[in-house]
């Protein structure tokens, strides 16, 4: 196992479905908006089905949702060294025949997916805009995984529309401070924004995360908005019953 791992880098367990991830906090770890997302996205069980989880980071959230489905799982991230971890992780689970990592840049997904042949997308985009007074990380690894440098919700919903067939489905984290943004860009493209999930803190505190559900093509009337769900039980740091079941399980 150690033979997988380089310099500053650890293993970090999803105990819920035994899933080891390698993590580098130089680079980038998956965080709680990872787990919630793979937790959220629903996946066709059958074997010719398709998903693909774009702006993937070290591929995280593919392998976390890798035992609902069958098919195939592709991630698609940009940065060298995250999709190189992701690949490691990959061999790490034993899952190199279930999911596979396109190292390149979303823009040039026509090169390894054909139109209208996914079933189901999940993203975690970079929440913050690329603007010049953008206060951004000195880390260039971890500025591209949270502003929009390389990519952004045009982009990724453009993508998204020709890749997902019709009905098809993608799934989100973001920041609800952008919500307004993000509904505007799905629906610019054809996708019907569907069912929406606040995370919040504690009780009495600001949703910081919202799940979002959309469908390619889809109609626009028929918004769900789901249970709200709590990271922490009041005004302790244990976490809810529900956050304790996805990272441990029962």
């Amino acid at each position: 196992m150690n033979e997988l791992l380089h310099d500053n880098e650890r293993i970090d367990q999803l105990y819920s479905n035994d899933i080891k991830i390698i993590q580098n906090p130089n680079v980038f770890s998956f965080s709680l908006d990872a787990v919630l997302l793979a937790n959220f996205a629903k996946l066709p069980f059958k074997q010719q089905s398709k998903a693909v989880d774009l702006c993937s980071g070290n591929g995280a959230v593919g392998m976390f949702m890798s035992h609902k489905t069958k098919g195939e799982i592709i991630e698609v991230e940009l940065q060298d060294k995250l999709a190189d971890m992701a690949k490691r992780s990959i061999i790490l689970n034993g899952l190199q025949k279930h999911v596979k990592i396109i190292n390149d840049d979303l823009s040039n997904f026509k090169k390894y997916l054909n139109k209208d042949s996914i079933d189901v997308i999940t993203c975690n985009p970079p929440y913050f805009p690329n603007l010049e007074t953008s206060k951004k990380n000195p880390n260039k690894y971890l500025a591209v995984a949270r502003h929009e440098i390389t990519t952004n919700l045009g982009e990724i919903m453009s993508a998204s529309s020709e890749l997902l067939k019709t009905h098809a489905k993608i799934f989100l984290v973001y920041r609800p401070d952008r919500l307004t943004e993000l509904m505007e860009s799905m629906l610019k493209y054809g996708i019907a924004p569907k069912k929406l999930q606040f995370i919040y803190p504690r009780k009495n505190k600001d949703s910081n995360m919202v799940l979002v559900e959309g469908i390619n093509r889809g109609k626009k009337s028929g918004m769900k908005i789901l249970p709200p769900i709590f990271t922490y039980k009041d005004d302790t740091n244990d976490y809810s019953d529900f956050i304790r079941e996805i990272l441990y399980g029962k």
